[in-house]
């Protein structure tokens, strides 16, 4: 079994972790670790691995914008039956980790195992963990966005008999940034927004239009990026709960990231829609963001999108027209897009999301994909003009 990491606050000690994202925008996400000063390699579709001290861990679930949880390794080797399971599941320091009486969620995944019975190892680990911590009690299964709250994910994969055991840092899924209560309809995922922006190259240093902002996703995550505001500061993380968290240095993290927060964008952030009640959500959501006083959020239908200064984006989530008989007037809204960028200054540039080549093609712009990933089951692209 690879040895245990270190105490988990200690800056010191390195623990191998899983970095999740969605497949597809692992590029995104080793941009955005590339920038906190972390090597990382991607291992599979939607996971990269990293190398992270307690201070690193702390810093990227604070940070990243793009990405889903981090996920550390706490224990690994081989398990070709229950007795070697059992065994390694139970040198796995857990009392690092889970506080007595603490809810526990397993996640686990068998393949290509002699151990293929997935409620068997959830079993035997479980066991493990109850010899270790006092009043575990266990908060069965569910989906990935159901570990939240005050219960601790820890997940569980049996591959060609390895096995390897993980604790979530994260918690409730790192798009939960706190701040999106009020939705319209099709709401966009605040990492995926993130990955929109960084994937269209914006930087915060030239003025943003979204002119279908919905609850106004793109421009709030817009403006958290203008004013290096990082998106985890108004929300509480698993690895709080761990005995072994170090509150001081967690402290210090945060109190250097809030010193990093810019008092404004210092360039126009413009939402836009035909909806009044989407716009009434994107305030209240800009509000608890504490972003409202860098948008300018307006009722108002596409034909009315203004360009103003030499240089900026215009980034949107248009409907994608699913059901067949959105297409009609969808094709409508995508040629009166088009024309609009058509004639745009020659500074601006558009990034959009697109799941349907017939609508792309309404737009009659040259358009390049820049990342393509999954939204609701359903495949997208990240498009844009050079």
């Amino acid at each position: 079994m690879a040895a245990a990491p270190g105490r988990a606050g200690d800056p010191g000690g390195a623990l191998e972790t899983l970095v999740i994202t969605a497949p597809g925008l692992e590029a995104i996400a080793l941009g955005e670790l590339a920038e906190l000063g972390i090597a990382a390699a991607v291992v599979d579709p939607g996971a990269l691995s990293a190398e992270l001290t307690a201070r690193d861990l702390y810093r990227a679930n604070l940070h990243l914008r793009s990405v889903s949880r981090l996920a550390p390794r706490i224990g690994e080797g081989r398990a070709s039956g229950f007795g070697d399971l059992e065994a390694l599941a139970r040198r796995v320091p857990w009392a690092r980790y889970l506080p007595a009486g603490a809810r526990v969620r397993l996640r686990v995944t068998c393949r290509k195992s002699r151990l293929y019975h997935s409620g068997a190892v959830a079993e035997r680990v479980l066991e493990a963990i109850a010899r270790a911590v006092p009043g575990v009690t266990t908060a069965g299964g569910g989906d990935e966005d159901d570990a939240g709250g005050d219960e601790q994910l820890v997940l569980v994969r049996l591959l060609h008999d390895r096995l390897t055991l993980r604790v979530d840092s994260s918690g409730e899924l790192l798009h939960r940034r706190g701040y999106r209560l009020a939705t319209s309809r099709a709401p966009l995922r605040e990492t995926l927004a993130a990955a929109m922006l960084l994937g269209a190259g914006w930087s915060g240093a030239t003025s943003l239009i979204d002119p279908m902002c919905g609850s106004g996703t793109l421009v709030i995550e817009a403006a958290l990026l203008a004013r290096r505001i990082a998106p985890g500061l108004d929300r509480r993380f698993a690895f709080e709960r761990w005995p072994a968290h170090d509150a001081a240095l967690w402290r210090e993290v945060r109190a250097a990231a809030q010193a990093q927060a810019l008092p404004a964008a210092g360039v126009a952030l413009t939402g836009s829609d035909r909806d009044p009640g989407a716009i009434v959500a994107a305030r209240a959501n800009a509000e608890r963001a504490g972003v409202l006083g860098d948008l300018t959020l307006a009722v108002q239908p596409l034909s009315a999108l203004a360009m103003p200064g030499p240089a900026g984006l215009v980034i949107t989530n248009p409907p994608y027209g699913v059901r067949i008989g959105d297409r009609g007037p969808l094709r409508d809204l995508y040629a009166q897009l088009g024309n609009l960028l058509r004639a745009r200054p020659p500074g601006w540039t558009l990034a959009l999301l697109a799941a349907d080549a017939t609508l792309e093609r309404q737009l009659r712009l040259p358009l390049t994909e820049r990342w393509r990933t999954t939204n609701g089951g359903l495949p997208i692209r990240l498009l844009g003009t050079p």
